[in-house]
């Protein structure tokens, strides 16, 4: 059997065992060297740094401290990062590419609960169940038995902003229901939205037609406040906006505004600023539904991001090439 390539984990301790619990760590273990009971959270540690010396493949996750110059010339046999969370933005420098080292990324698993938690946001908000829980709360009795119009599913447009491996799999569970999804990119061509299965519309236009918008932009400084009071003016009375992206993607302050008139709702996994101020309004607005950022892996999900960790290293020790590279270009869209 070939000598395994030695690999050091780069994250917060406390997150290990819930990445990789035994089963997913054994995995791992049988391709590469690695011992669960070193992690790097600081790169000065001079156990870390002796480590860092004969160290071929680190293994990241949330917490990992910044890889600069300094980090790469501590680890001269460094030839693979395989980051078992989304974005290497926060710790990834691009010296790391320079010298022609691998990265890949888990974000294509961590997609998954992402676009689960927007579709249950979408038929949820399409039966108007987050205003009427809000009005039966309020009136403490059943407000009767009746057709109320307006809402369901059938046939209702849902908007996605963004053809992201998000917004693409978010496209991919919304095929087997009744609704008619469009999409909006700029990136995206006519024969690329065709493939996907949707009409491609300019946002104003999918923004107009759509009684759910739901966003997957990356955060630029071009998308910064991409919804503002022109776009939420666009959406038709009774539409929701459902965001699990980022919080700068939409401006607050307008949507509060919006939400003050009662005209439209949202549904918010992630906030500008995150976490709220205490004092925000969108804590007591009855149209507005907002949880904690927990739309991506949470619980027994976590151990997915390790099982693809550990699909990398399986590759690397077989001499293939990686499943989900990450390209230093992919840095300016938040990859």
């Amino acid at each position: 059997m070939p000598e395994r390539p030695q690999a050091l984990f780069a994250m917060t301790a406390a997150n290990l065992p819930h990445v990789f619990p035994s089963e997913v760590l054994e995995r791992l273990r049988e391709a590469v060297d690695i011992d669960p009971d070193l992690v790097a959270e600081d790169f000065t540690d001079p156990r870390v740094k002796e480590a860092l010396a004969r160290t071929e493949i680190l293994v990241t996750g949330w917490g990992c401290p910044r890889i600069d110059a300094t980090v790469l010339d501590a680890a001269p046999g460094l030839r693979a990062i395989l980051h078992s969370a989304g974005s290497v933005k926060g710790f990834a420098t691009p010296e790391i590419w320079r010298r022609g080292i691998e990265v890949t990324s888990a974000a294509d698993a961590n997609a998954l609960p992402v676009a689960e938690y927007t579709l249950a946001m979408i038929l949820l908000a399409g039966k108007d169940l987050f205003v009427a829980r809000e009005r039966l709360r309020a009136a403490r009795a059943h407000p009767g038995w009746g057709i109320v119009p307006g809402i369901g599913n059938h046939g209702r447009r849902v908007g996605v902003i963004g053809a992201s491996r998000i917004g693409r799999r978010v496209l991919e569970l919304l095929r087997p229901f009744d609704l008619r999804p469009a999409l909006t990119d700029p990136y995206v061509t006519e024969a690329q939205a065709a493939r996907l299965g949707v009409p491609l519309l300019e946002l104003d236009e999918l923004l107009r037609g759509s009684q759910i918008v739901t966003v997957h932009a990356p955060q630029t400084p071009e998308t910064h406040h991409l919804i503002g009071r022109r776009e939420l003016s666009l959406m038709p009375d009774g539409a929701v906006l459902v965001n699990t992206a980022r919080g700068g993607l939409v401006d607050h302050d307008a949507l509060v505004a919006e939400l003050r008139t009662g005209r439209l709702s949202a549904v918010l996994d992630v906030t500008d600023p995150e976490p709220l101020p205490a004092d925000s309004p969108l804590y007591d607005l009855p149209n507005a539904f907002v949880t904690p950022h927990l739309a991506g892996s949470q619980g027994n999900e976590l151990a997915r991001l390790g099982t693809a960790v550990a699909e990398e290293a399986e590759r690397l020790a077989t001499g293939a090439g990686p499943a989900y590279p990450v390209e230093l270009a992919a840095l300016e869209f938040g990859a």
